[in-house]
Parts: C-alpha cells; structure tokens; sequence
C-alpha cells in the first residue's frame, strides 16, 4: 500500500513478515488455541529470524527502524489468532521497550538480548484485580530491606505471565505519595517468592498465557529498580503510546483482513441465484466497512507519524486506538453477520476473530480513558 510514511524497503519487509506469518503460524492457530499456548519455540525462530527486534538498537542484536516494527503489528492477525498476536506483540512492544527507554546499560545487555533472539520472553505487570485504568491505586508495595527490595502483591489480566521469564513490575515504593510513589522493577520470574497463582480463561485469545501473578516477600536486589526510584507512573505513561498504537495497527489490521475474506464469502455465496454481494445492502455494507478502515489507517498513520517525529502525539494515539478498536469491533460484526450461520460455527475464522477483537476497546486503556484522554487534551 503506497503511503509518504513508508519506504519501498519497507513495503518489501510487509511481504516478507506477511509471508512469514501466512506459512508459519497461521497454519497452526486452532492447535495452539486448543493448547492455550504459543509455543517457545515459535518466540525463538521469530528471534532468529531477526523479527523480534525490529525497532530496536543493533547494538543489542535489533534492526533500528521502528517502522518495521509497526507493520509487523498492522500484519500480525494474519495469523489468526489474536492470542498468538497478542503474546508476542506483549513481549516485544509493551515489556521490552520499559527496558529499553529506562533500564541501565546493564539491564539492557541482561534481558533485551535474549528478548530479541526470543530466548526469554517478557511481560508487562501493571494490572490488579482491584486497580486496572486507576494506576495510582495500586497495592503491590515494594519496602527496602538493605540493599534489597522485599516485593508483597499480585497482578492480574498478565499477557504472557504464565510462562514469562522476566517482568518488567510496577510497585508502590511511597504509598503516601499517590501516583508520584510508584516504582518500575525488572524481575527474573525464577526469584523465590514469585508464583503463578493462576492461568486465566477468556472470551478470546485463547492461545494467550495470560495469568494471575502474586509476590510472596519476593527479594529483589538494588539494581532491579528501573529507571529512577517514585518515577513509575511516568514511565508507564511514557510507554502508553507505543502500546496503544501497536493495538491501533492490529486494529487496523484486522478489520481488513476480515472484511477481505467476507468479500471472497460474498462473491461466492449464492443466494436467489446469484451471489449475495451483488444485493445492494450487502453491497453497501463493504463500502461503510472499507471507509472507516481507511479512516482508521490513516489516523492511525498520522500518529504514528508524528511518534516518529519525536512529538508526544497523546490525543492522536489516544483516537486512534479509540477509533480503530470500536471500528474493528463493527467492522467484524458486520463480516459475521454477511457469513450468516457459516459465521457462527467455528470451521470460519470470523468466529474466533468476532471473540478476539473485543478485547480492542479494553486492552492498554478502556475506550472511556481514551475518552478521558481527548477531552483534557482539548482542554474540557
């Protein structure tokens, strides 16, 4: 698709993951649905294949060109399985990065290196079950003991938590300081006192580790602290539009997919002696559907754009991700409509698309904290 944001290597990069996901993991999505996992191994050929690293820096083993990244994202649900998308976009666009932007040189070396050959894979654990949207509230506290941080707590709704080797962690250092006392921490998962406390069962993205995480006096040394001490809540708000964008891509993404794959059912199904796609409402369906994906792609290229560009885009991402993940909802729900009863029976990928896409509106900040968002951003 031409477009001033991309280069023609990009767009021969677009081929080659597109082909990638189409031969390699898309064939396998109903046995990793069934098996609710991702296997290892698949994280490891992404790594050796260089995918895994695509934004960042060649001295870590990376490409440097976050663009590459970004189309990954937008071409990811070709694999069919939101789960699959999901686990490996946490790894590489939402726990990663933390280390990245704030971890010392040490760090760094320690865990984004083996994160880009795929060798260990990351996780994002900010969530509790009783603090989603509301950072500031939660109570996983984190207290100095010596040259060490004692962790007590637990998160929930973790993508990737149930087999994760490292976890970038968000805990209270100054409980009395509200948001302004929260601390980020990178934690080897294999430190006493950490546990699984639970795999999670979900609507959608089924081949998703997603997990319930508790820290039992879990001692962490000194140097796991990420980025200055109190400063968390700003790296998490730092690193909210990448997430957010990585979510408006797919968002994207996906919505073309299916709305592609409802045209080939249109033009094929015969209803009253000829296909359904020549009845105007059907017709007219597709066209609704393909204006507001454009729509969205080019807001969600707009910001990412002005990302690039070094600018803090927190009202255009936040209306991306709002617009494109409301809009992939409709878009799917329109597509399952168009397939009928085919659309409800699981042999058809709009079933589980119609379940994975839902968590758009709800994953990386609700649609109503997006809202929030524009509104203070416009200055109401």
């Amino acid at each position: 698709m031409s477009n001033d944001l991309f280069r023609p290597e990009h767009e021969v990069w677009r081929q080659t993951i597109r082909e990638f996901i189409e031969n390699e993991l898309a064939p396998n999505a109903e046995e990793w649905e069934e098996a609710r996992e991702v296997p290892r191994e698949i994280f490891k050929r992404m790594g050796e294949l260089g995918y895994l690293g695509m934004r960042y820096p060649e001295e870590y083993g990376g490409g440097g060109d976050m663009l590459a990244e970004a189309i990954m994202h937008e071409e990811m649900p070709r694999c069919r399985s939101g789960g699959v998308a999901g686990d490996i976009g946490a790894h590489v666009a939402i726990s990663m990065p933390h280390i990245l932007h704030f971890g010392s040189d040490e760090q760094k070396e320690k865990y984004l290196v083996p994160g880009i050959k795929g060798e260990w894979i990351g996780c994002l654990a900010i969530t509790e079950p009783d603090a989603g949207s509301d950072v500031a509230s939660i109570k996983t506290r984190a207290v100095r003991d010596g040259d060490d941080w004692v962790i007590n707590g637990s998160k929930t709704f973790i993508t990737n938590g149930a087999r994760c080797d490292f976890m970038v962690l968000a805990a209270k250092t100054d409980p009395e300081k509200g948001y302004g006392g929260i601390s980020m921490f990178v934690v080897d998962t294999n430190t006493p006192g950490f546990e699984v406390a639970r795999k999670l069962d979900k609507l959608g993205w089924h081949a998703s580790t997603t997990a319930e995480l508790a820290f039992t006096d879990m001692r962490v040394p000194g140097d796991a602290l990420l980025g200055e001490e109190n400063r968390g809540f700003y790296q998490i708000v730092g690193m909210f539009s990448w997430e957010r964008l990585s979510m408006a891509l797919g968002s994207v993404g996906v919505a073309q997919i299916q709305m592609d794959q409802a045209l080939k059912y249109a033009k094929q199904r015969q209803m009253f002696g000829r296909p359904i796609a020549g009845f105007q409402v059907i017709a007219h369906y597709f066209a609704d559907m393909q204006t507001k994906i454009e729509a969205g792609r080019r807001l969600t290229y707009h910001a990412l754009s002005l990302y690039l560009d070094g600018k803090d885009p927190v009202k255009e991402v936040s209306m991306a991700k709002l617009f494109c993940g409301r809009t992939a909802c409709e878009v799917i729900d329109t597509c399952l409509q168009i397939h009928g009863g085919y659309g409800y029976m699981e042999e058809y990928d709009i079933s589980r698309a119609y379940r994975d896409v839902r968590l758009m509106p709800i994953g990386g900040g609700t649609d109503e904290i997006m809202r929030e968002i524009i509104c203070r951003m416009m200055g109401l």
